[in-house]
């Protein structure tokens, strides 16, 4: 599913701008996290608010070798919105939540630098 990490990793075959407005990016706060042990990877579960268009959402994020739980709630990160629901486990992830690898493979999350609304696509 995922692809290479390796910041040296030639960039991807181009694509039409038409393709990129297809990928449903938006912000959200997340409103609940915890811990999510019977992922195969260190994975939490969180509930994020998206506005009033989009909803509140879960994802399941392998995203625990950064975050504690308690840390994340409030925080607004960044995740696509119209990927199909894909079953984590027992846990059914409906958003998939951004990041980016770090020098060890560990996920640091995507996020706007200031407060926006929740929903706010990107572009």
């Amino acid at each position: 599913m995922h692809l290479d990490h390796d910041p040296a990793a030639p960039a991807a075959d181009p694509i039409a701008f038409d393709d990129f407005l297809k990928v449903d990016i938006r912000i959200g706060t997340i409103l609940r996290a915890e811990p999510y042990p019977e992922a195969r990877k260190p994975s939490i579960k969180l509930e994020i608010d998206f506005g009033p268009t989009i909803g509140v959402r879960k994802s399941s994020a392998q995203i625990a070798a950064l975050y504690a739980p308690e840390d994340l709630t409030g925080r607004q990160i960044a995740a696509v919105v119209n990927f199909p629901p894909r079953q984590i486990g027992k846990f059914m992830s409906e958003v998939l939540t951004l990041g980016f690898a770090d020098e060890e493979g560990r996920v640091v999350l995507f996020a706007a630098d200031r407060p926006v609304p929740n929903g706010s696509r990107l572009f």
